[in-house]
């Protein structure tokens, strides 16, 4: 599931990419200006993200399609070790198949210099400014699911809230980081395209930030426990997490836990 997951999202990325970049496009040619495709760009990938998050299986595996994400929880002992590890390397399968798919699908549409197999690049400010974009955004996106998933009012709007923040990050910041907060979304690109520059720069960044945002999370709401893994948790479906089971008479949802 984690892997579906992830690779939806890349293809989801590459059609919605090629459909506003290439040259050849109807959509290309009909909205001239760049900054109306990018934003156009962001609100399809934020849409992505929450119809994954609220699927059937989204809502099975908790939809981290992250490692930054997973290992985060890890680190909250709210995922065990040997799940952690079978679901990032899931979710870099996944994103790297997704990738591959829609290169067969769309040729050089798609693998050609305008959309490049939708690689994430620094922008013209430099490593180090997109280092710190990828930090920080990977931070505020961990410390608001960590914020809203854990507030029982607002504990069903956490995928909605992510996927705003995606939308706004891609309007944002593609242009300065490339837009990545994840490491398994640069590798699917990467190691499709053999385009590996600064590289580095999106395997270390999402992963500081998602844990600094634990730290944060903690001095800010020190009597306030995180109660399970996944972005949204609904009451009918079984959680490998928290060991949730609607089918137990004696099953306490998560989200109602103290």
């Amino acid at each position: 599931m984690e892997a579906w997951a992830l690779g939806m999202f890349m293809i989801s990325a590459g059609l919605f990419a090629t459909l506003l970049e290439s040259p050849g496009s109807p959509v290309h040619q009909a909205i001239p200006d760049p900054a109306i495709r990018l934003a156009l760009m962001g609100l399809a990938m934020g849409l992505t993200a929450v119809a994954i998050i609220y699927s059937p299986w989204g809502q099975t595996s908790g939809a981290h399609m992250n490692p930054a994400v997973t290992l985060t929880f890890l680190r909250l002992g709210k995922v065990a070790p040997w799940d952690a590890l079978f679901y990032i390397i899931a979710q870099f399968v996944g994103g790297a198949l997704g990738i591959a798919l829609t290169a067969l699908l769309l040729g050089e549409l798609f693998t050609g210099p305008q959309v490049a197999f939708v690689v994430t690049m620094p922008g013209q400010a430099g490593l180090g400014v997109a280092f710190v974009t990828e930090f920080f955004m990977s931070l505020l996106l961990m410390l608001t699911i960590l914020w809203v998933s854990n507030t029982p009012k607002t504990e069903r709007l956490t995928g909605l809230a992510a996927g705003l923040l995606v939308a706004t990050f891609i309007t944002l910041a593609a242009p300065i980081s490339g837009m990545s907060i994840n490491p398994a979304r640069t590798f699917a690109s990467a190691v499709n395209s053999a385009q590996w520059a600064s590289i580095w720069i999106y395997f270390t960044a999402p992963i500081m930030g998602m844990l600094a945002a634990v730290d944060i999370y903690r001095k800010l709401r020190p009597d306030h426990k995180v109660i399970c893994a996944k972005l949204d948790h609904p009451d009918h479906r079984r959680c490998i997490h928290c060991g949730y089971d609607p089918h137990q008479p004696s099953a306490i949802h998560s989200g109602n836990s103290s």
